[in-house]
C-alpha cells in the first residue's frame, strides 16, 4: 500500500507509529514484570510449604505411604509421594480439576530438586509449577500448585491491554492531526502567499519570519530571495527600457546623417547640370554628415566593446603627464577662446605644487577620458569661460572624492572610505547644471540641451564611455555642481600598491 505523500500524512502517522510502538512496549515491559511477580509469588508459596507430620504413616517395612486421614488438603496443594526406591507411593491434593501430569517413577521425572518448575496438567489447558523435594526416610515428593490464577490475571491483562492500545492510536491519530495542523499553519500560510506571488502580486512577501522558529527562518530566507528577484525584475525591466531608448537614440542619432546623405546623393541624380559650386557644397555636406556617422558608430562600437569587459593594459600611467596634454592639446582647439590651466589638486593651499601622479592603466584610454571631460567643459560653457584641470593624490571621501556625497553624480558604484586615490578634476566657472540634468549626465545620448545640433554638443555618448573606462579601471568619473556655480567633473582612480607621489 502506498503511504501518504503530504507532510502532514506523514507526520500524524509517523508519530503515532511511534508512539504506538513506545505504548506496546511499556506494555510488554509491564506484562513481563507482572508475570515474573506473581510466578514469583507461587515459587515463594511452594517454597514455604511444609508438610503435615500425618502425612506419612510408619510400618514395620522402610515403605512410607500416606496416611488414609490425610487423602485431602485444605488449599491448591498436589502432592505427589514416591518411594525409597522412585515408585509413585500416592497423591494428596483436593479440588475437581486435573492434577499435574508426572511420571510413575522418579526416574522418568525430569525435574531438578530443590528448583521450581513448569508441567502441564493431566487434561485441559491448566498448566502447574511444582517443587521437587526430599522427605523423610530417603523417599521424595513433589509439592504443585496451580497457575490458573497467574493466566487467568495474565490474560485479563493482556486484553486490557489491548483495549488502552487501541485507544491510544486512535486519540494519537486525533490528536495528531490537529497538533500536526496548528504546527503547520506556518507553512500553510507561505503557501497561500506563494500562490498569489506566483499568480502576479510579486510585492506580497510571507508573514512568518520568526528567527526562533525553522519556518521564520524559512520565511526570512526566502523573503530575501524574493527581494533579489524582484530587484533583478526591475534590473531587466530597468535595461531593457534603457537598450529600447539607447536603439531608438542610436537610430535617431544616424537617422539624421543618412537623410542629408540620402538628399544630397538623390539631387545629384536628378540634376546632374548643376553649376560646380553646388556641386562642392553638396559634396562637402554628405563627407560631413558621413565623418559624423562614422564617428557616432565609432562610439557605439566602443560602448559595446566596454560592455563586454575589455581587456585594458597595465601599465605605469602618470596622470600629470595625462592632464599636461589634455591642456595642451586643448588650448590648441579653443585658440584662446577658454584659458584652460594646470594646477595641484590642492590649490587653495599655500605653496601647492604639481606632483607626479603614478597608477596602473591604460595611458590611451585614460587619456581619451581626459580629453573627453575637458572637451565637454569647453564646449558646454561659454566663450572666455576659464577651465581649470587640477591633478593630486588624497583619499577617498566625502571632500576628496571617490564616495556618494548629497548633490554628487556617479555612474559607477563609490570606492571604499580611505582608499588612496588618483584624480584628475576638470573644473570650469560656468552656469552649472540642475540636478534633475546632473542625474542624466552619465545617460547615453543624453543631452542637456536637446536643441543643440550633434555639430555642437555631439552624440551624447562621450561621458557614457568616460565613466565606462573609469570603472573598468576600478574607478569612477564623478560630477559635483550646482546652478550657477559651475562644473566640477572628476576622474577618481585607485593608486597602485607602492605607488607614490612626487
Amino acid at each position: 500500500m502506498r503511504g501518504p505523500r503530504s507532510l502532514r500524512g506523514r507526520l500524524v502517522w509517523g508519530v503515532t507509529l511511534l508512539a504506538a510502538v513506545a505504548v506496546l512496549t511499556v506494555q510488554m515491559i509491564g506484562v513481563v514484570v507482572m508475570h515474573s511477580w506473581l510466578l514469583n509469588r507461587v515459587d515463594q508459596q511452594l517454597e514455604q510449604f511444609a508438610l503435615p507430620d500425618g502425612a506419612f504413616a510408619q510400618r514395620a517395612e522402610p515403605v512410607v505411604r500416606p496416611a488414609p486421614d490425610s487423602t485431602t488438603l485444605p488449599s491448591d496443594f498436589r502432592l505427589t509421594f514416591y518411594g525409597a526406591a522412585g515408585e509413585e507411593q500416592g497423591a494428596l491434593g483436593g479440588g475437581g480439576t486435573p492434577g499435574p501430569k508426572l511420571p510413575r517413577s522418579t526416574g522418568e521425572l525430569r525435574l531438578t530438586r530443590g528448583q521450581e518448575a513448569t508441567v502441564p496438567a493431566q487434561s485441559g489447558d491448566v498448566r502447574w509449577r511444582v517443587l521437587w523435594r526430599a522427605g523423610p526416610a530417603r523417599t521424595t515428593y513433589v509439592v504443585a500448585l496451580p497457575l490458573d490464577t497467574v493466566e487467568g490475571a495474565m490474560s485479563k491483562m493482556l486484553a486490557l491491554n489491548a483495549v488502552i492500545l487501541a485507544a491510544a492510536v486512535v486519540g494519537l491519530i486525533a490528536l495528531g492531526r490537529s497538533v500536526v495542523r496548528l504546527g503547520l499553519l506556518p507553512l500553510t500560510r507561505m503557501e497561500h502567499t506563494a500562490q498569489l506571488i506566483s499568480a502576479g502580486d510579486v510585492g506580497l512577501r510571507l508573514p512568518d519570519t520568526d528567527p526562533r522558529t525553522e519556518t521564520g527562518r524559512l520565511g526570512t530566507v526566502l523573503n530575501e530571495m524574493l527581494d533579489r528577484l524582484q530587484q533583478a525584475l526591475g534590473q531587466r525591466e530597468f535595461s531593457e527600457a534603457r537598450l529600447r531608448r539607447f536603439v531608438a537614440d542610436a537610430g535617431h542619432e544616424l537617422r539624421t546623417p543618412l537623410t542629408t546623405i540620402q538628399g544630397f546623393a538623390q539631387l545629384a541624380l536628378r540634376h546632374p547640370e548643376r553649376p560646380a559650386a553646388q556641386r562642392r557644397e553638396a559634396d562637402e555636406q554628405v563627407a560631413r554628415n558621413a565623418e559624423r556617422m562614422n564617428l557616432l558608430v565609432d562610439d557605439l562600437l566602443l560602448l559595446a566593446k566596454l560592455d563586454q569587459e575589455p581587456a585594458y593594459r597595465s601599465d605605469p600611467v602618470d596622470l600629470l603627464a595625462l592632464a599636461a596634454d589634455a591642456v595642451s592639446a586643448a588650448a590648441v582647439r579653443a585658440d584662446g577662446e577658454h584659458p584652460a590651466t594646470l594646477s595641484p589638486l590642492d590649490a587653495k593651499t599655500k605653496d601647492a605644487e604639481l606632483e607626479v601622479v603614478e597608477t596602473v592603466g591604460d595611458p590611451d584610454r585614460l587619456l581619451q577620458v581626459v580629453n573627453n571631460l575637458l572637451s565637454n567643459a569647453l564646449v558646454h560653457t561659454p566663450p572666455s569661460t576659464p577651465v581649470d584641470v587640477r591633478v593630486g593624490t588624497a583619499r577617498a571621501g566625502a571632500a576628496a572624492g571617490g564616495t556618494d556625497l548629497s548633490g554628487r553624480t556617479s555612474a559607477s558604484p563609490p570606492l571604499a572610505e580611505s582608499t588612496p586615490i588618483g584624480v584628475i578634476e576638470v573644473v570650469d566657472q560656468g552656469p552649472g547644471l540642475p540636478p534633475e540634468e546632473a542625474e542624466r549626465i552619465f545617460e547615453r545620448f543624453y543631452r542637456v540641451d536637446p536643441s543643440r545640433s550633434s555639430d555642437q554638443g555631439g552624440s551624447g555618448l562621450g561621458l557614457a564611455i568616460a565613466s565606462a573606462i573609469a570603472q573598468g579601471h576600478g574607478g569612477r568619473v564623478e560630477l559635483d555642481t550646482a546652478p550657477g556655480e559651475g562644473c566640477a567633473f572628476r576622474l577618481v582612480l585607485p593608486l597602485a600598491a607602492g605607488a607614490q607621489s612626487v
